[in-house]
């Protein structure tokens, strides 16, 4: 095969797909990018057997052909390279592959495309549509929260519950949980998948703008991104009842501003415990002192925050990264506190929800130290 391509063009298209590709794997073949030219158009794929993604990408073609590349090689050299016009020829025979630019050559050895594993056999069963700003937004704000406990399988993705018009995205660790309600999804799909949290954030780093169509069948998810194609398997295990956890009483509400409060817990936390993480929150009814102390070290620190309370004084610990990435992944200027007691989960939402949608995070608090 041979082809003439711009290096920052490649470089692009091979960084997207480059994400999938497993750093150590027992098959040495997925450490390689399958390169598939048709005419002028050349198609990038990479795997690792549970996410597949693919790009599409225009080049001057000269010879069809495929061939896998080793990927960090070749990423690596068109990192280096400057914006330059690159001729890639490769030898189906010997599998040796040749980069030629106006002042250099660069000379490696691929593998047999027909070593490369060929992907799923995808067959779509519903489909739905979704903005790329929406899809961006759903994917970044509960991808935090997901479990990376192996032995919880299905709470290492995030649940996507298809209700027609509504989406409800939800994920939780056990310490945490994000739920979020999207209206206007405008479909008919009716249908619960928990998708891997990987293909999640390679999804997240490639959309744009433009509509995104999400395909689903029996065992896998496809993602379609312009010129770039995701397919991953779902994780099929039956999502834990997030609902009963979520406390239906708690009548206490706090409500601050979310740019003040973060700035502080990063700061006091930083005097907190190495294992415990622990702040503790002493809410009054227009103030919100937050603390923490490491014992082993004897350092401390607080702070003053106003608010507005509606109940009676009220002390709680948290973990101070588990509030910190809450905070961090509400978008608006106040936040609401809404608690029971000092040992019941306090939920956290938007002063005021964006259009078209319905935000609540949730997060266990801790016992607080004598």
């Amino acid at each position: 095969m041979k082809f003439t391509v711009a290096s920052s063009e490649l470089q692009k298209a091979l960084t997207k797909v480059n994400g999938v590709v497993p750093s150590k794997s027992t098959l040495p073949i997925l450490e390689n990018i399958l390169f598939v030219l048709n005419k002028n158009t050349l198609k990038l794929l990479a795997t690792d057997l549970e996410v597949s993604m693919s790009a599409n990408l225009e080049v001057k073609g000269a010879e069809d052909g495929s061939i896998a590349v080793p990927a960090k090689r070749i990423l690596d050299t068109v990192r280096a390279l400057p914006d330059v016009q690159l001729i890639f020829h490769a030898d189906a025979t010997s599998n040796k592959i040749k980069m030629v630019t106006e002042s250099g050559e660069y000379n490696l050895v691929g593998e047999s495309s027909e070593e490369f594993p060929a992907g799923p056999q995808f067959k779509a069963e519903n489909e739905v549509v979704l903005s790329g700003s929406t899809l961006g937004g759903i994917i970044s704000q509960p991808i935090f929260s997901v479990s990376t406990d192996e032995l919880r399988p299905a709470m290492t993705g995030v649940l996507f519950q298809f209700q027609g018009n509504a989406l409800t995205v939800v994920s939780t660790d056990g310490h945490r949980l994000v739920k979020i309600i999207y209206s206007g999804a405008g479909s008919k799909v009716k249908q619960d998948i928990i998708i891997p949290s990987k293909a999640l954030v390679l999804v997240g780093r490639s959309v744009e703008e433009h509509d995104v169509k999400i395909a689903v069948d029996a065992t896998h998810v496809q993602f379609h991104l312009g010129s770039t194609t995701l397919t991953s398997r779902l994780i099929e295990e039956k999502y834990p009842n997030y609902e009963s956890v979520i406390p239906l009483d708690n009548d206490k509400n706090l409500k601050v501003a979310r740019d003040l409060l973060l700035a502080g817990v990063k700061r006091v936390a930083l005097y907190s415990s190495s294992t415990t993480h622990q702040v503790r929150f002493a809410v009054k009814k227009s103030e919100l002192r937050i603390a923490a102390e490491d014992v082993d070290f004897g350092g401390e620190a607080k702070e003053k925050i106003p608010c507005s309370y509606d109940a009676e004084d009220l002390e709680i610990g948290f973990n101070a990264q588990y509030v910190a990435d809450i905070l961090s992944h509400i978008e608006s200027d106040d936040v609401v506190f809404r608690f029971s007691s000092p040992v019941r989960a306090a939920i956290i939402t938007p002063a005021k929800n964006k259009d078209g949608q319905d935000v609540l995070m949730l997060v266990m608090p801790m016992r607080l130290n004598a």
